[in-house]
């Protein structure tokens, strides 16, 4: 069937039992990301099984790691910058509606990774099985990239489970695991991983018949009335989350399903290959192609080797005791340290909370449990291989607390401080060993912020930052380098944030009208409600370091009250209830001031601009994705200096110095605003 078809990347072998298997395989990749190479042998095959059908045919993996991450973004990188996005598009999807019109049945057998390009494939399919395995994830994130399924998934999805979930699934680019696929109806089977080519086989032999609920939904909710009725609801929810200016990708998508309804396939693939096409040459979408690529770059950072085994937590606060359960959670043997039990014990109950969500087999939960252990005496530390430190912000308490552990560190086991400030030229000062003492600053909270920074200082060996960036992948966070300087990165640019709009609040702006000027650039959270979360205690603090290491003074908004401190106390400058901010309505008539936003923002920038200037990071990229992953700084706007560059150096400093003559010398732009102009 296939004479003379040179194949470099899909095998195909032909069964007794008349079913065809190609297995795809990319020859200069460890994982299977469609290239155009991959879609051309895949059309030539295609085309000549179209002439002399089999029985069936069943595409697969041959990699161990999954089935299909989706498209080459790398690739398609350098086809738009050459201009090719539509022919790129278009063929994509021309190939896999080949596939899916071939007369024999078609079968996707799935194991592990599947997303977006891999997940339309399947859909192209005719049939699909997964692997009842933890690895297998089932998705279509391209939304996250500022575009949407362009190769047909956008079309095939609602037409196959109904509109709602597949709109959901394509609008939060969530993955699925196989079960939730199959009750979804994206999946028509789920098997061990060991019998996934003889149910697909199976499925390919005898078909599958899907459930009349299923079959009923994905008619009744594509009508014309319902996806009139439904646009409208999908809108209203995207827009709590996210501004169509912002993030035009999900509108587009909502509109796109709404005016093909009655169209056929062909008709619809064109429509969306056209808005896709759009999309894909926004900002927007050039932005967050860029965020994908310094969170790439940040995983690859330290290797797969840590040596590290075993973890020793010292301080079971709200920190530390996250910081040890989130170990446990990635497999790692933990002890975790205080002076008490009493001190231990409500981690220790957060941690039994977090395993319950995350995860789902008692098993495995009890096992997890089993890994994290109270350590009152730490005796932990002898064994340990990392020992982290996470007691309060005091340079002699940490100091004695090193001194202590030392007495029976192991030769080889690292030693770091979470500290959020101190300056590590301070804390490594009588260390036995520096060249194996750092910094490991966490965010708060654990569980869901992906960044931690790796702070440096000058005796610190270039091998323990290869360590610790490698376990912080291997507990899944983001490790930046940074210098040892005050504040260190994240925190050195946020503190002049949350000032000024704590300065602005102090002058009767209202706090909901601060919030929304941030959120309108694109912050995640308004800088009041950021600081009552944060505590104003902890805010000031940090103020208080950042405002000495710059010779200024900290401003007399900076008040702490007894009880008063935010979140924590249920009272800050919002009165929390059940964990949520009382934001006060705002009149009717108030008008914000006109340069509010700017007030708020430029601030961030200047720091920003600073950072690079003083080295505390390596490059502009680096920092840029530790203010991403460490505040959620608006990604579509790439990070604070991809944002100059955007908007122009030369405009935000003039823009500084007219702010400085207004509002005083806190605005004076800072050194490194002319190298960026350059």
């Amino acid at each position: 069937m296939f004479d003379g078809l040179r194949l470099a990347h899909w095998q195909a072998d032909p069964r007794p039992d008349g079913i065809l298997v190609l297995t795809l395989n990319r020859a200069d990749q460890n994982v299977n990301a469609l290239s155009r190479a991959v879609l051309d042998e895949l059309e030539a095959m295609v085309e000549r099984i179209a002439l002399e059908p089999p029985k069936g045919v069943v595409i697969i993996s041959g990699k161990a790691a999954g089935f299909i991450p989706g498209a080459d973004i790398k690739g398609f990188e350098d086809i738009a910058a050459k201009g090719q996005t539509e022919a790129w598009i278009r063929h994509g999807q021309l190939v896999f509606q080949k596939l899916a019109e071939l007369r024999c049945p078609t079968v996707a057998a799935i194991h592990g990774h599947c997303m977006g390009g891999g997940t339309e494939i399947s859909l192209a399919c005719r049939y699909r099985v997964a692997s009842r395995d933890e690895k297998t994830r089932i998705g279509l994130p391209e939304i996250k990239l500022g575009i949407y399924p362009g190769w047909g998934g956008s079309v095939r999805a609602p037409r196959l489970v109904g509109a709602p979930a597949a709109m959901d699934l394509m609008l939060t680019g969530r993955s699925l695991s196989a079960s939730a696929a199959k009750a979804m109806g994206l999946v028509d089977k789920v098997v061990e991983p060991a019998l996934l080519l003889d149910e697909a086989v199976k499925l390919a032999q005898r078909g599958a018949k899907r459930p009349f609920k299923q079959r009923f939904l994905a008619w009744a909710t594509n009508t014309g009335p319902a996806r009139a009725i439904l646009a409208p609801q999908m809108r209203k929810q995207v827009a709590r989350k996210a501004r169509k200016e912002h993030y035009p990708a999900p509108y587009a998508l909502i509109d796109t399903w709404r005016r093909s309804g009655g169209l056929g396939v062909h008709a619809a693939l064109k429509a969306e290959a056209k808005s896709v096409v759009k999309l894909a040459g926004t900002p927007t979408a050039h932005n967050l192609v860029r965020v994908f690529f310094l969170m790439d770059r940040l995983k690859s950072l330290g290797g797969k080797d840590h040596g590290i085994q075993k973890v020793h937590v010292i301080g079971a606060g709200v920190m530390g005791g996250d910081i040890a359960a989130w170990c446990a959670l990635r497999g790692f043997e933990v002890t975790l340290q205080d002076r008490e039990m009493k001190y231990v014990q409500p981690a220790l109950d957060r941690a039994a909370k977090l395993f319950e969500r995350k995860v789902k087999d008692e098993g495995k939960r009890k096992a997890t449990s089993e890994r994290l252990k109270a350590d009152i005496e730490g005796a932990g530390v002898a064994q340990a291989d990392l020992v982290i430190e996470a007691i309060f912000e005091n340079l002699e308490a940490k100091q004695a607390l090193f001194a202590k552990v030392e007495e029976t560190l192991k030769p080889g086991a690292l030693l770091v401080s979470n500290t959020s400030s101190i300056p590590l030229e301070q804390l490594r000062e009588g260390r036995k060993d520096p060249s194996r003492f750092a910094g490991l600053h966490y965010f708060n909270p654990v569980a869901l912020m992906p960044l931690v920074e790796i702070v440096q200082h000058d005796a610190m060996a270039e091998d323990t930052q290869r360590r610790l960036a490698a376990f912080c992948r291997a507990i899944d966070k983001l490790p930046v380098p940074v210098a040892g300087t005050p504040g260190f990165l994240v925190n050195r640019i946020l503190a002049p944030y949350m000032q000024e709009a704590i300065i602005a609040f102090s002058e009767g702006i209202p706090g909901p009208v601060i919030d929304k000027a941030a959120l309108k650039f694109g912050m995640p959270m308004g800088p009041i409600e950021l600081v009552d979360t944060v505590g104003l205690d902890v805010a000031a603090s940090v103020g208080k370091i950042m405002a000495d290491f710059h010779g200024q003074a900290l401003p007399d908004a900076f008040k702490v009250e007894e009880g008063k401190r935010g979140k924590k106390d249920g009272q800050g400058l919002y009165k929390w209830e059940d964990g949520k901010p009382v934001k006060a309505p705002v009149p009717a008539d108030y008008t914000a001031p006109d340069d509010l936003e700017d007030r708020l923002i430029l601030p961030l920038l200047n720091e920003a601009v600073s950072c690079l200037h003083d080295g505390v990071v390596a490059d502009a990229d680096l920092l840029d994705a530790g203010v991403i992953f460490g505040t959620g700084f608006a990604p579509f706007r790439g990070g604070p200096i991809q944002h100059i560059r955007a908007v122009g150096a030369a405009k935000l400093k003039a823009r500084l110095q007219e702010l400085a003559a207004k509002h005083g010398d806190r605005f004076t732009p800072r050194p490194g605003w002319d190298s960026l102009a350059d």
